[in-house]
């Protein structure tokens, strides 16, 4: 072809390529999960990097409202994050019942099931897929923004993920990967903290609106996403601990 341009075939494998897991099924050694994994202790137990990194944490937290709202029926139409932990996405469906409950639930799971995740693939051999599947979604949910803001932090999530996903580097990727994954699963730790601080008279808070919608008292819901977080730190722990038995 002249000029050296790809030919649309050429295009096509190109990304299919960019979507298959590892050659040899293992993205992630030991010394590379040790240092993942020390990195992100650092930049999410440090007030000035957490500052910057805990926006993920929030758009995570949103979007996992949003997925959940389609998975029950309900109808996504816009999500705002901002960088003081805070933000809101918008379903539309019924006021109260199952779908609007696990719906309301879903958001502070979502980080740390994310992150566990992220943390398994990349021992795996399986960043690449993931980090595809990751693309999609953040182009689809791009046009449900609603706020400048929420743009901009969309915006970078979209570029980095690109960058790392089409110049393909296996362990690069596995490593990236698995650092952000225990960045969000330290992470929503630290958001369930803040939201057990928060006063006892809160009404707009997960738990509070979901005390509302059952009847069920707040602290109870609250345990549930202790649970929840337990579960998911277990289980990435146990994925990771897979690269020291091997």
């Amino acid at each position: 072809m002249a000029g050296g341009g790809r030919s649309g075939g050429d295009w096509v494998e190109a990304v299919r390529d960019r979507m298959l897991p590892s050659a040899d099924a293992v993205g992630l050694d030991r010394s590379s999960l040790i240092v993942a994994v020390l990195a992100a202790v650092v930049l999410v137990g440090f007030t000035g990097s957490w500052r910057l990194l805990r926006v993920a944490v929030t758009l995570v937290h949103e979007l996992g409202h949003a997925l959940v709202g389609v998975l029950a029926g309900r109808r996504f139409t816009g999500f705002v994050v901002r960088g003081d932990m805070s933000g809101h996405a918008v379903t539309v469906g019924p006021a109260r019942g199952l779908g609007r409950v696990v719906t309301t639930w879903a958001g502070y799971p979502a980080p740390g099931i994310v992150g566990a995740l992220m943390v398994g693939c990349s021992a795996r051999g399986w960043a690449a897929p993931l980090l595809s599947a990751v693309l999609a979604v953040l182009l689809v949910t791009a046009t449900r923004i609603r706020s400048l803001g929420t743009a901009g932090v969309v915006a970078g999530a979209i570029a980095g993920v690109a960058g790392l996903w089409w110049w393909r580097d296996d362990g690069v990727q596995a490593m990236v990967v698995s650092a952000v994954g225990v960045v969000l699963l330290l992470g929503a730790w630290r958001h369930l903290a803040a939201l057990a601080r928060t006063p006892r008279g809160d009404r707009v808070s997960d738990p509070a609106v979901l005390a509302r919608l059952t009847g069920i008292p707040r602290l109870v819901w609250l345990l549930t996403f202790v649970l929840a977080l337990a579960g998911a730190t277990w289980l990435a722990a146990g994925l990771a601990s897979t690269l020291f038995c091997a």
